[in-house]
Order: structure tokens, then C-alpha cells, then sequence
């Protein structure tokens, strides 16, 4: 299964429109959007950004960012994208979703307690499952901020360790787009939409592995 991961679009939508264009004859299965499809804004502004995503024909699950109105978790369960604290099966292959960040210093719209994303992490995961996440795990070269903090998630990162999915897609600092690893976790911050940032990931559904990762730019 070819996916294609995009994470923090922050309202450009002319980079949607570009993104959409350049990716609309390419081979691919399935499209995860990691959050932040507004910045500050609400449904509106969500549902503008997500028409182009609909009109390109693709299937595609969304998760809200911390930057996404109250409202936008509404609009993704309506159009049926959302995967915040969901499982669902894509072909052979298991994805759970959760949304929003970690507690930042900036009291953000959509911060979660480190017990909560625990508990939808551990409450929807089956072995072998993706895991399209906002915020990266604590202590990665996918969650260090330009003054060097490491700003993920710790309950991300316990449960990488324990469960050990074989893929996680997370976004949320902008600075940090790249690949790492945890034990058998392969970890993606694909770096943001919004200036042109994206990831393909080649994924064998039936052994569960990631067969390849590319960092691509538009």
C-alpha cells in the first residue's frame, strides 16, 4: 500500500491547490493528514481546505491539529475522515488516530493531558496498526524545536516503546520534519504543507512493514 502523509497546512490553501496538482497522477492508495489544516480558524476555513482533498477523488482520514477550531473535530466526523480517537481498517491494514498535542506552554485550542493520549492510544490500538498523530513522541529528531526542546508527547513515546507500531505519522513542529526510529517504530514527520513539504511511504500490509519512506518537496 502506497500512502501519501501531510501534516500542518495552516490555512494555504493555494498550497493545497499546488500540492493537489502535483500529486493527481500519481500511484497511491491512501492519503493522512496529521492535523493543523487551519490556524486558528474553524469549520469553514477546515471545509475550504478540505474540499480540494474531496475533489481530488482520493480516500484520505484527517486527524485536528492543536491550531484547529473547536469545531473542526465536527466537521471531519460529518464528512466521515476523521480518525481522532478511531480505528479503522483500510484493506489489510489497521490506522488509529489522535488529534491535538500534548499540553505546550501557548494554551492552544486542542491540548490534551498526557493521560488522555494514553488512554486513546492504548483503547484503539491492534497490533500492527498505523498511527496518525498531531504531536511527535518526546525525545526524537521529529519533536525538537528550533531552541533544541523536545516538545512531543512522553505518553507517545512510552507507547511506542511498549506496543511497537510499525509506523507513526505525526507533524506539529514544523522545524522537525524528518525520519527516526524507535526500536521497531518507524517514525515520519513529513514537515508542513504550507511550505511545501509532504511524505510517501510504501507500507506492506500483510507483513505489517514499511517498505520505504521518501521526504518529498513541491
Amino acid at each position: 500500500m502506497r500512502l501519501v502523509a501531510v501534516t500542518d497546512i495552516h490555512g494555504r490553501g493555494n498550497k493545497v491547490k499546488e500540492f493537489l496538482e502535483h500529486i493527481k497522477d500519481e500511484d497511491f492508495d491512501l492519503m493522512l493528514i496529521a492535523g493543523d489544516l487551519t490556524h486558528f480558524r474553524g469549520r469553514e476555513a477546515a471545509y475550504n481546505i478540505l474540499k480540494e482533498f474531496i475533489a481530488l477523488g482520493k480516500p484520505f482520514y484527517a486527524v485536528m491539529g492543536n491550531c484547529d477550531g473547536r469545531d473542526v473535530l465536527d466537521l471531519l466526523e460529518e464528512l466521515r475522515v476523521s480518525l481522532h480517537n478511531k480505528r479503522i481498517e483500510f484493506g489489510n491494514v489497521g490506522i488509529i488516530g489522535i488529534g491535538g498535542s500534548n499540553i505546550t506552554p501557548f494554551s492552544t485550542i486542542w491540548e490534551l493531558s498526557e493521560d488522555e493520549i494514553w488512554e486513546i492510544l492504548v483503547k484503539n490500538y491492534q497490533d500492527g496498526d498505523i498511527v496518525l498523530s498531531h504531536a511527535p513522541p518526546k525525545n526524537t529528531k521529529v519533536d525538537k524545536t528550533f531552541v533544541g526542546t523536545h516538545a512531543g508527547s512522553k505518553s507517545l513515546r512510552k507507547f511506542i516503546e511498549e506496543k511497537q507500531p510499525p509506523l507513526v505519522i505525526c507533524g506539529h513542529i514544523h522545524e522537525a520534519m524528518g525520519i527516526d526510529e524507535v526500536e521497531k517504530t518507524l517514525i515520519v514527520n513529513p514537515g508542513p504543507l504550507s511550505r511545501g513539504h509532504y511524505a510517501v511511504i510504501d507500507f506492506d500490509g500483510d507483513t505489517k512493514k514499511v517498505k520505504d519512506i521518501t521526504l518529498e518537496k513541491f
